[in-house]
């Protein structure tokens, strides 16, 4: 059974708290009809602090969308060889283990991917399989999770590397002054996050069941508009409300696996904002505390897009709860609007080297 091992992840060094965010919203977008509004939902986030790639003063600027692009190759270069290397310890594993790399983020684009430099440069074998993926949003964490349980199973014995690079803050669009782009100027942040799903041993998730949603008709909801200027976050007013529907599919995939979705160990929930997890709390009928991990997310690193569940999942590791066979599920939600849900249950394995010799 395909393991998901614990994660490491990064967040850079340049803090914003809310009293940040808010003076600077005050300051930018002075006497804008929707700021009253804006201040308000950014209140009501919970984020306490966000950790950005720059300092505040260069990411209020805007220097144009190819310079940040070239800022988002820089950065994600910079960071993922640390994480990547922390990721492979945690997984008692070495480069030339690993037989496929996943590579998300929706806020930079590279081509080729950012999969053939790492490749290249940090000491993987030149048959890696390359699988990059950059139009989930946040969903992409779950997919790439599950994308790695579905290669493992078609591979037996092969080990996938994920790597989510979220720079949310190179998309900070200053001139924009709508409801949903305010709101996210105080909701997203910075992070770097890798993990490794091995195919046999490890300690963590055994990933046994895992599914795809989309909610009919709401491709809309939350949406990048490209353009000179860069990616210009779009949000429905109507996406807090899509946990009632998603809720029913979470419950059958737990359902399917012969488990009850209220009475798991373990849940590792995307932190879209404070709504996202409230009303699938209330819908699931589970405990808030339940998700205590992916509130910690919010509230200390904000909306880190696909790597959410990866910190969250890190924050469970690092807990030490974890009995064998405790069982949980994984779900990640974005962009269509997309739901990538697994369940699992906690595996032990005895300390081992199983790094293969190249």
């Amino acid at each position: 059974m395909p393991t998901l091992c614990k994660p490491s992840v990064i967040v850079p060094e340049h803090i914003i708290t809310m009293e940040d965010t808010l003076k600077f919203a005050q300051k930018t977008h002075a006497g804008k009809p929707q700021l009253p509004l804006a201040l308000r939902l950014i209140r009501n986030t919970g984020v306490q602090k966000r950790h950005i790639i720059q300092p505040i003063e260069k990411t209020l600027r805007h220097p144009g969308f190819e310079v940040r692009n070239r800022i988002f190759e820089h950065e994600s270069k910079k960071w993922c060889p640390e994480v990547i290397e922390q990721a492979l310890e945690n997984a008692s594993l070495i480069a030339t283990d690993i037989d496929a790399i996943i590579f998300v983020s929706c806020t930079g684009f590279l081509m080729p991917s950012q999969t053939a430099w790492l490749i290249n440069n940090l000491g993987f074998r030149s048959d890696t399989r390359q699988i990059p993926i950059a139009q989930l949003g946040c969903a992409a964490g779950g997919a790439a999770i599950n994308r790695a349980q579905d290669f493992c199973m078609a591979y037996p014995e092969s080990n996938v590397l994920i790597v989510s690079c979220e720079l949310c803050s190179l998309c900070y669009q200053p001139d924009d002054d709508g409801i949903s782009s305010l709101l996210s100027d105080g909701l997203f942040g910075d992070a770097i996050a890798a993990a490794v799903v091995r195919g046999s041993g490890g300690t963590g998730m055994a990933l046994e069941r895992n599914a795809s949603y989309l909610i009919p008709n709401t491709e809309e909801w939350i949406s990048y508009a490209v353009r000179a200027t860069g990616f210009h976050f779009q949000l429905d007013r109507r996406v807090p409300g899509t946990m009632e529907p998603l809720a029913p599919v979470l419950r059958e995939l737990a359902t399917s696996h012969g488990w009850d979705i209220a009475n798991l160990d373990f849940y590792i929930i995307h932190a879209g904002g404070p709504r996202i997890l409230g009303d699938l709390s209330k819908f699931l009928d589970v405990d808030h505390k339940m998700f205590r991990h992916s509130w910690a997310t919010l509230t200390e690193y904000g909306n880190i897009a696909s790597a959410v569940v990866l910190d969250a999942l890190r924050r469970l590791f690092e807990e030490g709860a974890m009995a064998q066979d405790a069982t949980g599920v994984i779900a990640g939600f974005g962009p269509g609007i997309t739901a990538e849900m697994a369940v699992g249950s906690w595996c032990i394995d005895a300390p081992q080297s199983t790094s293969r010799v190249q």
